[in-house]
């Protein structure tokens, strides 16, 4: 019974948050709407028993939540929370395309036969959902996770104008900051 609650609670803020990200007006309060919707979609699948799927699916939304910020801090150069937005082109044809889709998916999930099980379940299922889904690939992710740390580690590095290198001298020893507007550290 209170699974059952906790799974609706979540349904209900999976969708108002995945819902926020057309409605908010900066990118980056979109992109915190993205990740909670998709951390309600995490808990979800952990509700329904399912410990890596959804744990996978938390971990990765973070991370690609994590590596979007960063990369609009980079790029944009300011707060991207202050930066209102609004998606102006082509409304009409994404809300028809997205209600077209929609349709076709329901109906399909609706109308198709499904299959009748057969066999019974692997004795370790996280050992086979994991073979299932990665196969062979599992060092191939591996290595895009040290490349996506990287990225985030170089984007923040490229975000910054100045380090305490600048500030302090190459030695870090010069006792007075050369801070081009004062108040930025101790003198």
């Amino acid at each position: 019974m209170l699974i059952g609650i906790a799974f609706w609670v979540l349904a209900v803020i999976a969708v108002a948050t995945g819902l926020a990200v057309f409605v908010v007006n900066s990118m980056a309060r979109a992109t915190y709407a993205l990740a909670v919707s998709f951390i309600a979609v995490g808990v979800q699948i952990l509700l329904l028993q399912q410990n890596y799927l959804g744990l996978i699916t938390i971990l990765m939304m973070v991370m690609e939540m994590a590596v979007m910020a960063v990369y609009m801090v980079m790029f944009m150069g300011m707060n991207p929370a202050l930066m209102p937005m609004d998606m102006t082109h082509g409304k009409k044809t994404a809300i028809a395309t997205s209600v077209g889709v929609f349709v076709l998916l329901a109906g399909g999930a609706l109308l198709i036969p499904w299959p009748q099980r057969r066999g019974s379940p692997p004795a370790d299922l996280t050992h086979a959902l994991g073979l299932e889904i990665m196969g062979e690939k599992m060092l191939v992710m591996a290595v895009v996770g040290a490349v996506m740390v990287a990225t985030i580690v170089a984007g923040v590095v490229l975000a910054s104008h100045r380090t305490r290198y600048d500030r302090f001298g190459d030695d870090l020893r010069h006792r007075r900051v050369n801070d081009a507007q004062p108040g930025g550290g101790k003198q």
